[in-house]
């Protein structure tokens, strides 16, 4: 079995191999990898790593390397099971670090992309409130990347795409909440 550094690893070399502008194709295609759980803590990690890398592909100004190994370094603090125990998502924590390596954010920043990066994880863990739990990995990935990607496109000169989703996981989350959840096929 994988630990969560080894799988963080993989997902840094093997993402960087990813075409398109698209984080959710991005983040589809990673997390059919066989090292990438249903749930688990390497979404902190592959949540951010899918943006980073479509925000890349679309002409960012971001060095893609040097941007993957901070968000490996800061999801890997993140620990699992933070939505429960803490009340903060995992994948919308990832989305929001990759936002605040985009514009290279810290907690001293007064531009305006501190306020800014609060704004879009509080509209993202809302959405995740409104729809309640148990906790999924994927479906609070597509929350945090539906977020992301209008935050990304209101703020900077790049496009990502985004369209609706089904998902096609719902069969291996034991926890799945069916229609209750927006991404729920049929």
């Amino acid at each position: 079995m994988m630990t969560v550094e080894e799988k963080a690893k993989r997902i840094i070399e093997d993402i960087k191999l990813e075409k398109g502008c698209n984080p959710v194709r991005i983040f589809k295609n990673m997390a059919k990898k066989e090292y990438i759980s249903i749930h688990g803590p390497e979404h902190h990690i592959l949540d951010g790593a899918c943006i980073l890398t479509a925000f890349y592909n679309a002409g960012g100004g971001i060095k893609l390397e040097e941007s993957l190994q901070k968000i490996s370094r800061e999801g890997l603090r993140m620990p699992g099971a933070m939505c429960g125990l803490w009340g903060v998502c995992g994948a919308v924590a990832s989305v929001g670090a990759a936002l605040a390596i985009i514009d290279g954010t810290g907690p001293l920043t007064d531009d305006g992309t501190w306020g800014e990066h609060m704004k879009f994880t509080s509209e993202a863990i809302s959405e995740l409130g409104r729809i309640n739990g148990p906790r999924c990995c994927k479906r609070d990935a597509m929350i945090a990347f539906k977020n992301g990607i209008e935050y990304i496109n209101a703020h900077y000169d790049v496009t990502l795409e985004f369209e609706a989703q089904e998902c096609e996981f719902s069969d291996q989350n034991k926890q799945c909440l069916r229609e209750k959840c927006p991404f729920f096929p049929g």
